[in-house]
C-alpha cells in the first residue's frame, strides 16, 4: 500500500485545519475565521483501501512577536523535515502576498515534492482570474502539482488524495486503522473550548487565551471534564466570563455539544478562567499548558 507523511504549511487562516478535517471526514483540528488558531502540531491519519497518509497540520507561519509565536513557527518549520510531500496552502481569494512569498522561500530548499494548493476557490467568482493567478504562480517555483481546492466545500479533495499517492512509496501501514491522531482526547477537548471562545469573542482574544484539561474522568455513560481557560489580562477574563457568567455558560454549552458528538457520550463540563500575566513569554507555562514537551528546546 502507499504510505507516507504529508505536511500542511501556509500563513495563518489559509484553511489548513479545515482541509485536515475535510480529508479525515471528522472534526479533529479546531477552525476559526481569525488567525493564530492552530498552535500545536496535529497529525491526522487517513486510511483507505490502498493507502495510509499521515497529515501533519502545522501552526500558521507568521512574523513572531512573542516566545509563543516563535515556538509555533519553529514547530511548523520542523515538521517540513522528513516528510514525503509538502502541501503549501494559499488563500487564493485574498491573493498571493508577502507572507506567502516568505514561506515559499523557506521551503524552496527542501528536497521534497511541493504541491501548491489554491484554497477557497468557492469565494472566487471570476474563474478567468483564477486561471490567470495559476499562470503567474507556476513560474515562482517548480511545484509538482498545482491544485485549486475548497477545503470548506470539499471541492477537489479526492483529486488531491489521488495526486499525493503518486508521490508515496509502497510500504506497510505505520498505524493501525483504529488510530486517528497523535494527540490525546484531553487535548482535543481543550481545543474545542478554545474554538468556542474564538467564535464568540473579539479578535484580540485568540493569542491571549489557551485552554487546558485539568481533570478527565470517564465511565460507561458520562465523561466529567474540567477545563482551565488561561488568559494574560483581567479584562480578557471579564470578556470570557461575560455579564453574570453568560458568555462562559454559552462557551461551555457549545463546547459540550461538540464533545458529546466526538465522544459519543454525555459530557458534564466545568470551565474556569484564570489570569496568568505574560504567559505567552514564559516558557515554563508552555509545558504546564501542554503547548511544549518538557524535552523540547
Amino acid at each position: 500500500m502507499k504510505c507516507g507523511f504529508v505536511s500542511l504549511v501556509g500563513r495563518p487562516n489559509v484553511g489548513k485545519s479545515t482541509l485536515l478535517n475535510s480529508i479525515l471526514g471528522m472534526k479533529l483540528a479546531i477552525t476559526s475565521n481569525v488567525s493564530g488558531t492552530t498552535r500545536n502540531v496535529i497529525q491526522g491519519i487517513y486510511n483507505d483501501d490502498d493507502s495510509q497518509i499521515i497529515f501533519v497540520d502545522t501552526p500558521g507561519i507568521h512574523k513572531p512577536s512573542r516566545k509563543l509565536e516563535s515556538l509555533m513557527n519553529k514547530r511548523a518549520y520542523d515538521n517540513t523535515e522528513g516528510v514525503d510531500v509538502i502541501l503549501f496552502l494559499v488563500d487564493i481569494a485574498s491573493g498571493f502576498g508577502r507572507g506567502d512569498e516568505f514561506i515559499l522561500n523557506r521551503i524552496k530548499d527542501k528536497d521534497v515534492p511541493v504541491f501548491l494548493l489554491l484554497n477557497k476557490i468557492d469565494q472566487v467568482k471570476n474563474k478567468e482570474k483564477l486561471l490567470s493567478e495559476i499562470d503567474k504562480l507556476k513560474d515562482k517555483y517548480d511545484f509538482k502539482e498545482i491544485i485549486p481546492i475548497s477545503a470548506k466545500k470539499n471541492d477537489n479533495i479526492n483529486t488531491l488524495i489521488d495526486c499525493i499517492k503518486k508521490y508515496l512509496d509502497d510500504s506497510e501501514a505505520i498505524y493501525s486503522e483504529e488510530d486517528l491522531t497523535n494527540v490525546s482526547t484531553r487535548f482535543i477537548m481543550a481545543e474545542l473550548v478554545r474554538e468556542k471562545i474564538l467564535e464568540l469573542t473579539r479578535e484580540e482574544i485568540p493569542h491571549t487565551v489557551t485552554c487546558y484539561v485539568e481533570n478527565y474522568e470517564e465511565d460507561d455513560e458520562v465523561v466529567h471534564i474540567q477545563v482551565l481557560i488561561v488568559v494574560d489580562r483581567d479584562n480578557i477574563k471579564k470578556i470570557i466570563i461575560g455579564k453574570q457568567g453568560q458568555m462562559l455558560k454559552k462557551i461551555g454549552t457549545l463546547a459540550r455539544h461538540d464533545m458529546e458528538e466526538f465522544l459519543g457520550k454525555k459530557v458534564y463540563l466545568e470551565t474556569y478562567v484564570k489570569t496568568l500575566k505574560n504567559w505567552r513569554d514564559e516558557e515554563k507555562y508552555f509545558v504546564e499548558l501542554g503547548l511544549k514537551d518538557e524535552d523540547e528546546k
